[in-house]
């Protein structure tokens, strides 16, 4: 009797470890890509690895926690400071990061594109937030800067600061 509960004891165990350590570690990555939504590093304070997107754009916004964080929770009323990268859908490369410039942004959440304000709420500081946002939600028709017309967003963002 007493052997059969050290063993139970020790399989416990053993499964404790050995879930702790496949879902631990510096190169955990979201697997989102059955969708073909692009996969994203949780690398804390470092910035995003993104792989390419595959097939069609999703119509509709997408949000995924990479990360779950901790902090104030972002509020349509709230001002942020985040880091953030830009991909977009139609050819897989990075248009812009604020990890190149080593600097976070700050604005305030009413004074982005609806695909933030919509998908960025209710997330909290220390959190990483992969927001896949459609044309209507992002730049439209019309793009902007280095973003052509009706072109699908990816956005990874680290929300650092909350007020």
């Amino acid at each position: 009797m007493r052997a059969k509960k050290y063993l139970a004891v020790a399989t416990a165990v053993l499964l404790t470890i050995t879930t702790l350590t496949a879902c631990g570690g510096k190169d955990k990555v979201t697997e989102t890509s059955a969708s073909g939504i692009p996969t994203v590093t949780a690398n804390v304070g470092e910035a995003p690895t993104i792989s390419a997107p595959a097939g069609n754009p999703p119509m509709t916004l997408q949000t995924q926690d990479i990360i779950v964080g901790t902090g104030t929770e972002v509020l349509a009323t709230s001002t942020l400071t985040v880091h953030y990268t830009l991909m977009t859908w139609s050819n897989g490369t990075i248009v812009e990061s604020s990890w190149n410039g080593g600097q976070p942004a700050t604005f305030p959440l009413a004074n982005v594109i609806p695909g933030w304000q919509q998908g960025l709420l209710g997330a909290k500081v220390g959190a990483r937030r992969l927001l896949v946002i459609p044309p209507d939600l992002g730049y439209g028709p019309n793009g902007s800067g280095p973003i052509g017309p009706n072109e699908t967003l990816i956005f990874v963002v680290d929300i650092i600061g909350v007020s």
